[in-house]
Formats: structure tokens, sequence, C-alpha cells
């Protein structure tokens, strides 16, 4: 498993770098997808997970959950357009999960992708990824996780 600066980066998922997502096919033709480790670092401590409702659908590039920290408040951006298919509930009832166990315990939603063979091409795979996430570190001046 790659590690990038103390954060861990599983290599069997898919990553959208500059919105701190990951990504895993499902095999059934749905992705689940959550916040990296980068991310829940850089948040501090998550107090809040408010995920948009099964059935509801997200467009490609907007939220699919609002996230909520004592440093920060704001949308999970899905680079994937599509309906989500199962919400996180445990997350939502203790929302620390994400930062315990971001690719785990602590995954957001599960998505029915209507443009995923788009959007694969476009995410980094995990055994790629350090090179670019530290750049993007290194941009957003983040040292790494603790």
């Amino acid at each position: 498993m790659p590690t990038v600066k103390g954060c861990n980066m599983p290599d069997e998922l898919l990553y959208d770098v500059d919105n701190h997502i990951w990504f895993q096919e499902q095999g059934d033709g749905t992705v689940k997808l959550g916040m990296t480790a980068v991310a829940t670092a850089m948040a501090g401590q998550i107090v809040a997970f408010t995920p948009k409702k099964a059935g509801r659908s997200v467009d490609a590039g907007k939220s699919c959950a609002t996230v909520e920290s004592g440093k920060w408040v704001g949308p999970a951006k899905s680079a994937a357009a599509g309906d989500v298919v199962t919400v996180n509930a445990d997350l939502v009832a203790n929302p620390s999960l994400a930062n315990t166990d971001p690719y785990d315990k602590g995954w957001f939603i599960i998505l029915k992708p209507t443009n995923w063979d788009q959007v694969k091409p476009t995410l980094t795979m995990g055994a790629q990824v350090t090179a670019k996430y530290e750049a993007k570190m290194a941009a957003d001046g983040f040292a790494g996780c603790s």
C-alpha cells in the first residue's frame, strides 16, 4: 500500500486527487466512494456527515455529501454522476469513522454511475497515486498525516 507523507493510500482504489475522494468498483456496476486519509487529516475530527439520500441523483463534479469538522464544512464532490444506491448509515451515526477508518468503515455512499466509462480513465490508480498526491499536498501546504 502506498504511503504518502504518512497517509495510507490503498492500491486497489481509484483516486480523484484534486477532490480527495476514492472510488472502489463493486463488481455489480456500482462504485463505493469516500474521503481519503489525506482529506480527513486535513479536515481534523469529522463531526457531521450528511449524504444525499438513496434514490437521489448526483451530478458529476457536484456534492454527494456534506462533511463537517471543527476546521471545515464543505461538499464531498463526486467525479462520477449517477444515482445514490446506499448511504453509510453507520457513518451518519458516527462521523468519526471517516477519521479512524476512511477506507473501510468510513465510506460515504454507493453510487450507480451513469458516466463511469468516461470518469474511470481520469482517476489515478492506487499504485500510481504517490507522486500526484505528494504534489497536491505540497501545493496545499499540508505536511502529512500524523
